[in-house]
């Protein structure tokens, strides 16, 4: 709610004063570069209400309104500046280059006049916003609200290195312990409990933050720690040890911050992921129309196959725990699963003939561009489960949890790699490669996954 407010402080802020840039510029335009007289009309009016329109849409693909509570000042500017550059090449390009102009010096002189008055018209009162904003966070009470997990020695010293920074961003809820014994923040923070019900104490204290006072040495701690705290949304910070530090993962932003490793929630970035959503929406409206024959086709193949429905429809767990029903062509025979969920495996006798020939050039997949429509599938990510495997997967390698932050896709590195799951044990070999791609996903990677899947469709060689 915090971050929406504010959010939309910012969008008015930079719809006005965009409009104004714009206003000055096209004053400026037709006095100083085209020698005209300055008679507001209706074109005046329509660009000064449609052109901060699209400022604003830029800003947003860009990331400036996303989690805008942490935005420090240079990244405004950083943000600011890019923007500005890139949206007045595409405005000269659609809006100013059919003018007529005296010479093409009038065109250099628009562009340099468009970025510079937009630049600085807009940068300062973001400047002025972004610094209020961080003096309310920055008072009592206003902070991101921070839980420290473990009640140690490391626990105190890291609370009173915080607190005693000026520039100090957290309101510390309290704390919970973790073996009973480290109870040091007794009396400085409140006690909200065991670390037993951390996902408890969490959610009804909202948490925004939280510091893991455990040390970097104990591996299996950590590891349950994060994945039990890690919901996409929340910060996690913990203590570096010295193979940490030497290697590089270290990573300072503010030179007042404390010595903490920041886990990123998500290593795509924000303009990155729109671009994403955008591509899975053109393309899979694209597949749509240009595969119709083989949507003909394949229907066909499954009817004459075996007796049965077309389509398979199915319960898996999608973005955040959410069940949505996966649409595949029917590839097994009817009623294939009477004594309960059951994995396939090469030379299955519940698959039928033309099924077989589906699975290895990926047809089956292809009704799940729907679900990339619907919003609850993307053309690459993570493949989704059913609950049944993903219990059991947890239970041997509690990690795989983390596949279920960002939306599962058609096609992902471990399909590529691996290909379907016989087994729980090659479900979590595949799942490797899904971490990997999960911790380095970028619009590269997603294309040259898309590119190897497409070989594989040509060449009928999927597993």
């Amino acid at each position: 709610m915090k971050d929406r407010f504010w959010a939309s402080c910012l969008v008015l802020i930079d719809y006005l004063f965009a409009a104004l840039a714009w206003g000055v510029f096209f004053y400026i335009r037709k006095t100083q570069i085209e020698g005209q007289a300055f008679i507001p009309d209706s074109q005046f009016y329509l660009g000064l209400s449609l052109v901060p329109l699209f400022w604003v849409f830029f800003y947003f693909i860009q990331g400036t309104y996303h989690d805008i509570r942490r935005m420090f000042r240079l990244q405004m500017v950083n943000l600011t500046l890019i923007a500005s550059f890139l949206g007045t090449i595409i405005l000269f390009f659609t809006l100013l280059i059919d003018d007529d102009v005296k010479s093409y010096q009038n065109f250099y002189r628009s562009i340099f006049f468009l970025f510079g008055l937009h630049f600085f018209i807009v940068l300062i009162p973001r400047l002025i916003f972004n610094t209020l904003l961080i003096r309310f966070i920055r008072s009592n009470g206003h902070g991101f609200k921070t839980i420290i997990i473990g009640g140690n020695e490391k626990a105190v010293e890291i609370y009173n290195e915080l607190i005693q920074q000026e520039q100090n961003t957290n309101f510390f809820i309290g704390y919970v312990n973790v073996n009973g014994k480290d109870t040091l923040l007794d009396g400085v923070v409140p006690y909200l409990g065991h670390a037993n019900n951390l996902e408890e104490v969490m959610s009804q204290h909202e948490a925004e933050e939280v510091i893991l006072a455990v040390e970097s040495s104990d591996h299996n701690r950590l590891k349950d720690m994060i994945s039990r705290v890690d919901n996409g949304r929340i910060r996690i910070k913990l203590l570096p040890d010295m193979y940490a530090i030497l290697s590089g993962s270290v990573e300072m932003t503010n030179i007042y911050g404390a010595l903490l490793i920041e886990i990123i929630p998500d290593a795509m970035p924000f303009w990155q992921q729109a671009i994403k959503r955008l591509m899975d929406i053109v393309i899979s409206l694209v597949a749509v129309v240009c595969l119709i024959p083989f949507y003909l086709f394949s229907a066909l193949a499954v009817k004459l196959s075996s007796p049965g429905p077309i389509f398979f429809l199915q319960d898996r767990v999608g973005i955040n725990g959410k069940v949505f029903r996966i649409i595949k062509f029917r590839t097994m025979y009817v009623n294939s699963e009477q004594q309960g969920p059951q994995l396939s495996s090469e030379g299955d006798p519940r698959i039928t003939p033309i099924g077989r020939f589906m699975r290895k050039t990926r047809l089956d997949e292809f009704p799940q561009f729907f679900n990339v429509l619907l919003g609850q599938m993307s053309l690459v990510g993570p493949r989704p489960e059913r609950q049944f495997y993903i219990d059991q997967i947890v239970q041997v390698e509690p990690q795989y949890i983390h596949l279920t932050k960002v939306r599962p896709g058609i096609t992902s590195w471990g399909q590529v790699k691996y290909g379907y799951a016989e087994n729980v044990d090659q479900m979590l070999q595949r799942m490797k490669f899904d971490l990997i791609y999960l911790k380095n996903r970028s619009l590269a990677l997603d294309i040259k996954i898309m590119f190897y899947t497409v070989i594989i469709v040509i060449k009928a060689k999927g597993k």
